[in-house]
């Protein structure tokens, strides 16, 4: 008595199906809703609006790169923390042409915050204190809402 059905084959291949049987999960959304976005492209975007906010009124800031990093390094080129708090942001000035340099590091600034209204507040603060710095300039004056909540 033999069988018409041959037995399943257990080569090296990839597994076409799950244990029981309805095949492989697609991804939980498509890529166009939020929810697809990770919290590192949601904190870029944050910063990016940020950005765009400020070069309505200071279009010099079309010459300085801004870059989300995900935590601060810790040695000592960029220079020593102090020993009370990790930095939300850095700057980098231009040199032997290279473009100056805007440093947002994510984690500690998730970490100090709760919400996504208040994470994008705090990134606001932290790039006009960088842009600030860069142009030799009071936080205030690259933003009057400054300080505001």
């Amino acid at each position: 008595m033999e069988s018409p059905v041959p037995p399943p084959a257990t080569g090296p291949g990839p597994r076409r199906r799950d244990r029981h049987g309805r095949g492989m999960r697609g991804p939980v959304a498509p890529p166009q809703v939020p929810l697809a976005a990770s919290r590192a492209d949601v904190f870029a975007d944050l910063v990016q609006d940020s950005v765009d906010r400020l070069e309505r009124r200071w279009p010099q800031l079309t010459d300085i790169d801004f870059m989300v990093l995900e935590v601060p390094r810790l040695d000592a080129a960029s220079g020593p923390w102090n020993d009370e708090a990790v930095p939300l942001g850095g700057t980098i000035p231009a040199r032997e042409g290279r473009r100056a340099r805007v440093v947002v590091y994510r984690r500690p600034v998730e970490i100090r915050t709760k919400g996504r209204d208040e994470r994008a507040a705090l990134v606001h603060e932290v790039v006009v204190e960088q842009v600030a710095e860069l142009l030799g300039l009071t936080p205030e004056t690259v933003d009057p809402r400054y300080g505001e909540d």
